[in-house]
């Protein structure tokens, strides 16, 4: 019976600490590998991450840059977040081997799913952010512009809006992958979720105007719709999740409670 407690509660705290050493190290060299392989694509990268920006300013616009190494670290950043999307299955399984042991062993065969849903969530919000709610957002502030007053945009204040918002809107649309873990550590459950559903649409409308980088009502409305869709998605996968203890688990404690 003891075989069906979770791993965690045999090991001792310095072996979880190495655990999570060496689940770090595997992480940070798969991001370097695919930096390096990201990184001979820079150009593609570019002419990618710029598109947006590109189709919503006016004819003969350009952007600049202010530093002479800036141009490059620009590069080495568009090549750092590519390798954070490119390894985000290989990132996903470690993280899951880390907290596997505190699971039961029935559960355990979650991991496939875990992984695939996890990066097909996060794709799907940067790719929501870069295709949805950016380029209207970008549309919108180059609007301002007149024949007296040309946009001159440094790239690297424009990288680092378009990375933080995409990493945001990856972040948001793992909702339901954040919730499975809180379920499944007991600090939420479906009815919890449920009942509260007035207070999370408040404050999935208070996220989308934080993150939306327009203050249109429009872009705000679109990010807020498929968070709302993610939270009723969560309410599902907390009850899938509902942590359940095994078959010999429970027999056992039932048996402990009728003893006097």
């Amino acid at each position: 019976m003891e075989n069906d407690k979770p791993e965690e509660e045999r090991l001792p705290l310095m072996a979880h600490l190495e655990e999570l050493k060496t689940r770090l190290i595997r992480i940070l060299a798969g991001i370097g590998l695919g930096f390096g392989v990201c990184y001979l694509f820079k150009d593609w990268s570019f002419k990618v991450i710029t598109k947006p920006l590109i189709e919503a300013l006016p004819a003969q616009s350009s952007l600049i840059f202010t530093g002479l190494p800036e141009a490059f670290f620009i590069h080495m950043k568009i090549a750092f977040f590519a390798s954070l999307l490119l390894t985000a299955p290989f990132t996903l399984f470690q993280i899951w081997r880390f907290v596997s042991p505190g699971l039961y062993s029935n559960e355990k065969k979650y991991v496939l799913p875990f992984v695939f849903f996890s990066t097909i969530l996060f794709a799907g919000g940067v790719l929501f952010g870069y295709f949805i709610a950016l380029p209207p957002a970008f549309g919108f502030f180059v609007s301002f512009s007149t024949d007296f007053l040309k946009p001159m945009i440094s790239f690297r204040e424009y990288l680092d809006l378009t990375l933080k918002f995409l990493l945001a809107f990856g972040l948001c649309f793992e909702m339901p992958v954040f919730i499975f873990f809180l379920t499944k550590i007991g600090i939420v459950n479906a009815k919890m979720l449920s009942k509260q559903r007035r207070y999370a649409i408040l404050v999935i409308f208070i996220v989308a105007a934080i993150l939306t980088p327009s203050p249109d009502v429009l872009s705000q409305i679109l990010m807020a719709i498929p968070l709302m869709f993610l939270y009723e998605v969560s309410i599902f996968v907390a009850k899938f999740a509902g942590r359940k203890k095994p078959e010999s688990e429970e027999a056992e404690a039932e048996k402990e409670e009728k003893t006097p």
